[in-house]
């Protein structure tokens, strides 16, 4: 319950049905859209959709990542509204945080009241409450279930628990299906480290034979590949992309993979969030910080008093690996800004491919839980010294003193790039009001210590308080990232810029840019609002579209070939969406056909037609192989008539001509679209092709496509550097395509057969230890 009331204490405004996404989240520029689009999908046809035709010429669904597609969350919207559900499930995994944390202490020998402020501690720091701002929910799904595969392996290892591996797969399965790559290496290898301690430990106390621990070890390993088998229908097909996706090669280089981590000079946030900036207040050097790295004073004084009186501690071990785990987290989140990183750069594979490595913290996080726990036995077994907790009001004491007189404020004005002194001046104020605020509540911790000491208050007043005053200075911090926006149904709205496009007979892609600087984010004209609608959106918001899409438009040089007429016809461009009227100096002969009119975000924005037929398939009279880079290059050349030749990449599987010097004239052939739905397109010509003609589609190629022609299979391959490409036999009328993936197909069959063994563990585990029992 008490869980329960500080995840609510937060998330309230659901009951007012407001959606938990504000302006900074992803969630309102794209999560909201991929899981509309994956929901409307599975409701209608009883299957997850495998291609997303609405951003960026098209993606794989699945392989290129929509969030939580197969992850427990799902089935909250099949029974709610999407925005509803997606609410609830941040706030469903924010109390499970804290429950799992609680049940991990108990389970670890902590008594009730340490589990209880373990639990708040990990459950109300920055590291998780805060990702709601962002809206990272695959992190905090990643980060609640850690502490239940840190309570299934000491069941398992230390207990001899057979139930507990069956659980331990399931659980390992849900953090790879969340899914969130990186966080899932985080927990994986922290689990690994607190298996090995387990091991150790139990067999030096318990005096367990080697044997049987290796067997609980191997256990252990094989739920975890089992839990790993379970999410291969989200990463076969994830693995077949990655040679086409942006990160092909891993990150370009260290500097790239150590951006976002946690600066040096903004540890004091710890303590003081208000010290490089809440929010947009944030001047520090990662640009945007839309989350928190408070990690709670009143927790922070506890799990110093973990360090008292350690030696007589039966837990010393426990305290000590964990006291260590913090260190090393702390040092992996600095990234860049100590030698440390450049070791599980080197060493641990996958690394390479992540960034922002402070998302590691979570585990320290949980360090700090564990430590927490701890000193508060400390405190109710009075074994806390009063200089300690005096020290503590010393250092607040200092830290106020010297913010209220505009110390600390000189030191991020020395910290802060030079465009950002105005912003850390603006910030004054809530540096002086937060230290103020973290010396109340150090103030109103060492109270109830010392009012215990003395025996002034019972030790179950004590508990609680310590429990609630933690929770009270995390929520007054996190209750400003947890930003609630309008219900989806208001927020991603239609208008009549919006309707003009739909009204469309035949499939036609946006351009939509924020020309203007607006002040707001705006998820049509910045995002993925458009794909709500079912508009194909040239740009969008997503960051793992196909590479050779991105190298097509140019996005190394700030996409600079959409203002390129070839590439408005390669990608069916029919229409520029914007918030300005001054769009000829980029888009000549543009023509406005609907606007000023205000959009759900609040801005005004027109849309125009743009020049040119730029149709969604043409007909070219020869095929010719050749070269990616010369592809490229011709493609975007305005002097190349890309009706006149289909550009196939080498190995496309397509007869060409050979030593083709003159290109023929445009065939008059046009192809109309009968049918257009997400994975499956059905096109028809007016006239029946002629030999050695090629069908170009304006439709990103990925492994998957096949075509049909006149009923009969079609060679199908990469186009014009990214699109597709049909051969069409001689007459050809009637084409079909259709996407299909025969990863995504294994790998649902693996799934199936690892959850079906899983749930069979737990089955033969409950059964055993009922036995044993009897």
């Amino acid at each position: 319950m008490t869980y329960a009331c500080a995840s609510l204490s937060l998330g309230f405004p659901v009951f007012a049905g407001k959606f938990l996404a504000g302006p900074n989240s992803d969630q309102y520029i794209a999560g909201y859209a991929f899981r509309e689009f994956g929901a409307s999908v599975l409701r209608a046809t009883g299957q997850f959709p495998l291609w997303n035709p609405y951003l960026f010429g098209g993606m794989p669904y699945v392989a290129a990542m929509h969030g939580d597609i197969f992850y427990p969350t799902f089935l909250l919207r099949m029974l709610m509204p999407t925005d509803v559900a997606m609410t609830w499930g941040f706030i469903i995994h924010h109390f499970l945080a804290g429950l799992f944390t609680h049940r991990f202490l108990r389970a670890s020998g902590f008594g009730f009241y340490g589990s209880l402020f373990g639990g708040v501690a990990y459950m109300m720091s920055g590291q998780l409450a805060s990702l709601v701002s962002p809206g990272h929910d695959g992190k905090l799904f990643v980060s609640a279930l850690f502490p239940l595969t840190l309570w299934m392996l000491t069941r398992g290892i230390r207990d001899g628990k057979a139930w507990s591996w069956g659980i331990l797969a399931i659980v390992i399965g849900l953090a790879v299906l969340s899914p969130h790559p990186q966080l899932l290496q985080y927990l994986l290898l922290a689990s690994a480290a607190f298996t090995i301690y387990l091991a150790v430990s139990a067999s030096k106390r318990d005096g367990i034979a080697r044997r049987e621990m290796l067997i609980r070890m191997a256990f252990a390993l094989g739920a975890v590949v089992l839990g790993l088998a379970m999410g291969a229908i989200q990463y076969l097909p994830v693995r077949e992309y990655v040679a086409w996706s942006p990160r092909a090669g891993g990150l370009a280089d260290y500097r790239l993979a150590t951006s976002y981590a946690w600066p040096l000079k903004e540890l004091f946030d710890a303590y003081l969030p208000q010290f490089s900036g809440m929010i947009d207040r944030y001047w520090g050097e990662n640009g945007i910080h839309f989350h928190s790295d408070y990690l709670g004073v009143v927790s922070m004084v506890l799990a110093g008093a973990a360090f008292s009186r350690l030696k007589s501690d039966p837990r010393k071990g426990l305290i000590l690996f964990w006291a260590v785990t913090f260190v090393v987290a702390l040092l992996w989140a600095l990234g860049g800004h100590t030698p440390f990183y450049r070791i599980p750069y080197v060493i641990i594979p996958g690394t390479r491919f992540f960034r922002a490595p402070a998302t590691v913290f979570f585990v320290g996080a949980m360090a700090m839980a564990v430590l927490s726990a701890a000193g508060i036995e400390r405190v109710l077994t009075r074994q806390l010294s009063r200089r300690y907790v005096y020290g503590w009001l010393g250092f607040a004491g200092i830290v106020v003193l010297v913010g209220s007189l505009g110390g600390i404020t000189s030191i991020a004005q020395s910290f802060a790039p030079v465009e950002a002194v105005d912003v850390v001046v603006s910030n004054s104020l809530e540096v002086i009001k937060g230290a103020w605020r973290s010396f109340a509540f150090v103030l109103a911790a060492a109270i109830a210590i010392l009012l215990y000491a003395r025996a002034k208050i019972p030790l179950a007043v004590t508990g609680w308080a310590l429990a609630l005053i933690a929770a009270f200075d995390s929520w007054t911090i996190m209750r400003d990232y947890w930003s609630f926006g309008r219900p989806a149904s208001i927020a991603y709205a239609s208008d009549p810029a919006i309707e003009q496009i739909r009204r469309e007979s035949q499939p036609a892609r946006v351009l939509a840019l924020e020309l203007e600087r607006s002040g707001f984010r705006d998820p049509n004209l910045g995002g993925d609002g458009l794909m709500v609608h079912r508009v194909r959106n040239v740009l969008g918001y997503h960051g793992n579209q196909l590479g050779r899409y991105n190298v097509l438009l140019g996005k190394d040089k700030g996409f600079e070939q959409i203002i390129n007429p070839n590439i408005w016809h390669l990608l069916n461009i029919r229409f520029l969406l914007t918030n300005t009227q001054l769009v000829d100096p980029l888009f000549p002969g543009a023509r406005r056909i609907a606007g000023p009119v205000k959009d759900a975000a609040g801005a005004t924005v027109y849309l125009y037609r743009l020049p040119g037929e730029n149709p969604y398939a043409w007909i070219t009279p020869v095929i010719v192989k050749a070269a990616d880079d010369a592809v490229l290059s011709t493609v975007r050349d305005s002097r190349f008539d890309i009706r006149r030749a289909a550009l196939f990449a080498e190995d496309a599987p397509v007869t060409a001509q050979e030593n083709v010097t003159t290109l023929p004239e445009r065939l008059a052939i046009e192809a109309t679209v009968s049918n257009y739905a997400p994975g499956k397109v059905t096109l028809a010509l007016d006239a029946p092709a002629p030999p050695g003609s090629a069908l170009v589609v304006s439709e990103n190629y990925y492994p998957g496509w096949v075509a049909e022609v006149d009923g009969r299979p079609a060679a199908i391959g990469r186009a014009d550097f990214s699109l597709m490409g049909v051969q069409l036999p001689t007459g050809a009328r009637n084409i079909e395509l259709t996407f299909r993936s025969a990863p995504y197909e294994r790998g649902r069959l693996i799934t199936l057969i690892a959850l079906v063994m899983a749930l069979l563990l737990v089955a033969f585990g409950i059964v055993r230890e009922r036995g044993r029992i009897g």
